[in-house]
């Protein structure tokens, strides 16, 4: 394994400030989030020997092989497996008793909610640049931002409705 320099990307959030979000290791084994004093500090980790699946930032979605920790505190991260439908996408992460989850809701955004509350919407390409829409009075707390832009960093955002995919899948198929 080769490590790579850190290459942080930094965002510019309306509600806190800036955000950086560095990958480092072979593909993406680390990703870290930070952003000032506010934010805490969110380390995601590939576990070493895990199978990489090079359509994730951070490698995989097996649970088993992740390991995430926000403020310095190990935090249950429970990504779902990716299959055909937009919730397959989800990512659970429970913190401090509060459930956060990042799903998508259209080919390029996925929805952050604390609770089963709406905070707001996430877009990345997987290119570590995370953009927020947080909702408008809600209060969005500094962990809430960090803990969404690890998540949509290291996974990514959007997904193609399940009728799309079928269409897809159908069109190949055809001669």
């Amino acid at each position: 394994m080769t490590d790579t320099a850190p290459t942080p990307t930094v965002t510019e959030d309306d509600h806190h400030g800036d955000i950086s979000v560095e990958s480092s290791g072979e593909h993406g084994e680390t990703l870290v989030v930070t952003g000032g004093d506010a934010i805490p500090r969110v380390v995601l980790t590939r576990a070493p020997g895990a199978e990489v699946d090079e359509h994730v930032v951070i490698g995989t979605r097996d649970p088993r092989h992740l390991r995430m920790t926000v403020g310095g505190d190990d935090t249950p991260i429970t990504p779902a497996k990716g299959r055909l439908t937009r919730r397959s996408y989800r990512v659970d992460v429970t913190y401090a008793g509060t459930s956060y989850r990042l799903v998508p809701v259209s080919v390029s955004t996925s929805r952050l909610t604390r609770d089963g509350k709406r905070l707001g919407e996430f877009s990345s390409e997987g290119d570590l640049r995370v953009t927020a829409e947080w909702e408008d009075g809600v209060e969005v707390e500094p962990v809430d931002a960090a803990v969404g832009y690890a998540l949509a960093a290291a996974f990514g955002t959007g997904g193609q409705s399940l009728w799309t995919a079928v269409v897809e899948v159908v069109s190949e198929a055809l001669p």
